[in-house]
């Protein structure tokens, strides 16, 4: 199974969560960033329908795949805050 991993960083003057060296859009608040993560997170878990997927890799290279509905991710969300502290 797949791992996926949002982590929570500042970013561009504000907040943002990040996949790889992907980020989101940017939040006023931490908070509002780890929000948004968990709503993704939580989206990513969800079964959709088996179909074919088209992708271009870093290279440029273009690939086909198959993607079953079923197979999700596990996913995580680092960066959560400890009690006590925000």
């Amino acid at each position: 199974m797949m791992k996926v991993t949002y982590q929570i960083v500042e970013h561009d003057g504000g907040w943002a969560y990040k996949l790889g060296d992907v980020y989101s859009e940017t939040f006023g608040s931490r908070q509002a960033a780890m929000d948004a993560a968990k709503a993704a997170a939580s989206e990513q878990q969800l079964a959709g329908r088996t179909e074919g997927i088209t992708y271009q890799d870093a290279d440029g290279h273009w690939h086909e795949e198959v993607s079953q509905g079923s197979d999700r991710p596990q996913v995580d969300v680092e960066g959560e805050q400890k009690s006590g502290r925000k």
